[in-house]
């Protein structure tokens, strides 16, 4: 990996960790629904220029169902689900769960799109299963009866971009990684504009609120795709998954840095857990690397 690939890796992990710290701070103020309409909007607006220059606008308009599936699982109900979650628990606790994304797609990829699981993958389902019961059972302060609910939203948030990874690579073979991400940003949009406007409130808003709404759309949602695709291109789609195994660690810093979330042990041992199922089950962390560890 290049100086540059690297710094685009970690730049990248910085703004999605950042998501979920803005959208702590501004679900409360806008409400889950209105904030992600306001962000998927200024994400496709932002990437609209992109598109037209060079002359991709065609295969959103082709593709414009598979796109429109792809929206829904990839953006609108995750980040909905994800922002509703963080009304109750904290960035850094609700990114760990995020982490477990690539565990769901393995798992839907067997059972929904018909692709055989290899050992290695089933001894990470396995481990990274292992690391969510460690992740709640360390949190002691976790009233089960009343966050329940909340823990499954953010659960089924992680489980709706592993279907969506699997969706897309099966319909979307073919279209060009921004159209993708410009397409399902539009497609959001257009899906969450009727219940966004049946929530709006006319909330009480400071400048701040609105400039969290804006890094939001803007960095952590279109710069990101930018540099994501980037990624993807110049060391693959599994370099470019690295990334999942940074995003905790900046969530958990950016609520500690910004508003103080505590970050504690428990956190960091289910992280460890989970990003090692999860680097078995995509085959970042080889098998041989892991049985040298254990000594084998």
């Amino acid at each position: 990996m290049k100086l540059c690939d690297l710094r685009d890796l970690i730049l990248l992990a910085t703004l999605w960790g950042g998501s979920f710290l803005l959208m702590r701070i501004a679900a409360p103020v806008f409400g889950p629904v209105v904030l992600i309409e306001l962000r998927v909007l200024l994400a496709a607006l932002f990437l609209l220029p992109f598109v037209l220059q060079r002359q991709q606008l065609r295969h959103c308009r082709q593709h414009s169902l598979p796109l429109t599936v792809t929206g829904l699982f990839n953006s609108a109900l995750p980040f909905c689900l994800f922002s509703w979650a963080l009304l109750e628990l904290s960035g850094g606790f609700t990114a760990v769960i995020n982490a477990t994304a690539p565990l769901f797609g393995a798992f839907m990829g067997a059972v929904l799109f018909g692709k055989p699981l290899l050992p290695r993958q089933i001894s990470g389902l396995v481990i990274g299963l292992g690391g969510v019961i460690c992740l709640i059972s360390s949190q002691g302060t976790l009233n089960l009866a009343s966050t329940g609910i909340t823990l499954l939203a953010a659960f089924a948030a992680a489980a709706c971009y592993g279907y969506a990874a699997n969706y897309s690579a099966s319909r979307l073979q073919n279209v060009p990684a921004l159209s993708q991400a410009f397409g399902s940003q539009l497609a959001a949009a257009v899906l969450l504009a009727i219940p966004a406007g049946l929530s709006w409130n006319n909330p009480n808003t400071a400048l701040n609120d609105w400039l969290a709404v804006l890094i939001l759309g803007v960095a952590c949602t279109g710069v990101a795709y930018l540099l994501y695709f980037r990624l993807i291109n110049r060391i693959g789609a599994t370099g470019a998954v690295s990334v999942t195994f940074l995003i905790p660690a900046f969530a958990m810093g950016w609520g500690w840095l910004i508003i103080s979330e505590p970050v504690t042990p428990g956190m960091l041992i289910s992280t460890v857990i989970i990003l090692l199922g999860t680097g078995l089950t995509t085959g970042l962390i080889p098998v041989a690397k892991v049985k040298a560890l254990l000594g084998r």
